[in-house]
């Protein structure tokens, strides 16, 4: 009996060892902060990017979720995540003059040389303690993923002309140059618009939110640009400004949008003109899980009950009308264009919300008599998905057929 009690000393003791590490791992990985709720929407997302260094506390038990992330703090956050990326020979060391003596220099130096941030930005500074904006964070991430794979950079040029999904896009624009940088943030899901429908360029990031987008970063380096279903719509939007290939099963077979795209139609009865953009899609045959991107620009919960029971495929056109006949109203549009070029009414409130301007519903000649020199305009046209047989035909003889896959 005396011996059996030698033998199990040492074994209960190391039960006991075994478990306060145990316990004492599992406290660590749970790290919990005073000021974030059990129920705060980014609880589990801080954890983790606690828990794997990427982020710090502060020493008295707190995280502020709601405080602003800086230059020098992103650039620091970023430098962490991507600490797997390979680094190029030529390291900067000295990226920033004001960095000198400053606690983020080391992480921000890693981060232009990994290719997140280009100096040429900062011509008189970083200034590491202003707050990031999401457009800063924006381009920031999609640097360092054009950097990082041939297929990134094929996709950064891929969308130059794409259509970014957020009311910025409308008013007041977004300038060419920088949507490519929105759009692989917003197609990789590392950034997102808001409920209102902008994306909040100017805005500034927290602490909280800042953790979950690094999560994504995390992630979203580990894979393939073509890996992302967005990102794909996006590039194809702005290569053959359509995505109906993507969305439907439907097809412009040996023709494409791109071909009549920026061409112009002159209407039958002479009353102007209009010049065709663009083609967008939503496939709506599972209401609670739309395909496209574009979903929440084009089609409300209001539309639902319109489109319930009708085997129909929705596609919006982008083009501008240019008045000609005195007086030009809405039946000069609409009785000059008998193709799929024209287009009806979006009547369901979201053009409000984004800010894109669709064809008037009440005085229609006032209304025209205001854009003597054109304007640019969404409508909407129904394909039936039981005979799918439509054409687009432009003045100088391009045409566009959609059909069936």
């Amino acid at each position: 009996m005396e011996k059996l009690k030698k033998i199990m000393l040492p074994i209960m003791s190391a039960v006991v060892v075994i478990s306060t590490l145990i316990s004492s791992q599992a406290s660590a990985a749970t790290t919990t902060f005073k000021d974030v709720q059990a129920n705060h929407w980014a609880k589990s997302a801080i954890e983790s990017a606690v828990s794997k260094g990427y982020f710090k506390g502060y020493g008295n038990g707190l995280f502020k979720p709601n405080a602003s992330v800086t230059r020098a703090e992103f650039a620091s956050l970023i430098s962490r995540v991507a600490k797997d990326m390979t680094h190029p020979e030529d390291a900067q060391t000295d990226s920033f003059k004001d960095l000198k003596g400053h606690w983020s220099k080391a992480e921000v130096d890693r981060a232009v040389t990994l290719g997140f941030i280009n100096t040429k930005d900062y011509p008189n500074g970083f200034k590491p303690s202003t707050p990031i904006t999401r457009e800063e964070m924006a381009k920031w991430l999609s640097s360092g993923l054009v950097a990082s794979s041939d297929e990134y950079k094929t996709a950064f040029a891929e969308t130059k002309g794409t259509l970014l999904p957020v009311k910025e896009s409308f008013k007041p624009g977004i300038a060419q140059d920088k949507i490519p940088y929105l759009a692989l943030a917003m197609g990789t899901n590392l950034m997102n618009g808001f409920p209102d429908g902008s994306f909040g360029m100017d805005k500034t990031t927290t602490r909280a939110e800042s953790s979950a987008i690094l999560l994504r970063l995390e992630n979203v380096l580990k894979k393939e640009a073509t890996s992302f279903d967005d990102l794909n719509e996006l590039r194809m939007v702005g290569t053959e400004k359509s995505n109906i290939e993507l969305v439907s099963n439907l097809t412009t077979g040996n023709t494409s949008i791109a071909d009549i795209s920026g061409k112009r139609k002159t209407f039958r009865n002479g009353s102007g003109s209009l010049v065709f953009h663009r083609l967008i899609g939503v496939n709506i045959s599972d209401w609670n899980k739309k395909k496209s991107i574009y979903a929440p620009l084009f089609v409300d919960d209001l539309d639902k009950s319109f489109y319930k029971n009708r085997n129909v495929f929705p596609v919006f056109s982008e083009l501008t009308i240019y008045p000609k006949a005195k007086d030009f109203s809405i039946s000069h549009y609409s009785n000059g264009v008998i193709d799929m070029t024209g287009g009806s009414r979006i009547d369901n409130g979201l053009d409000a919300k984004f800010g894109y301007q669709i064809l008037p519903n009440l005085e229609s000649a006032k209304f025209f008599a205001k854009y003597k020199n054109g304007i640019k305009l969404w409508v909407v046209n129904y394909i039936s998905l039981d005979n799918p047989n439509n054409q687009f035909n432009m003045d100088d003889g391009s045409f566009a057929v959609i059909k069936k896959k």
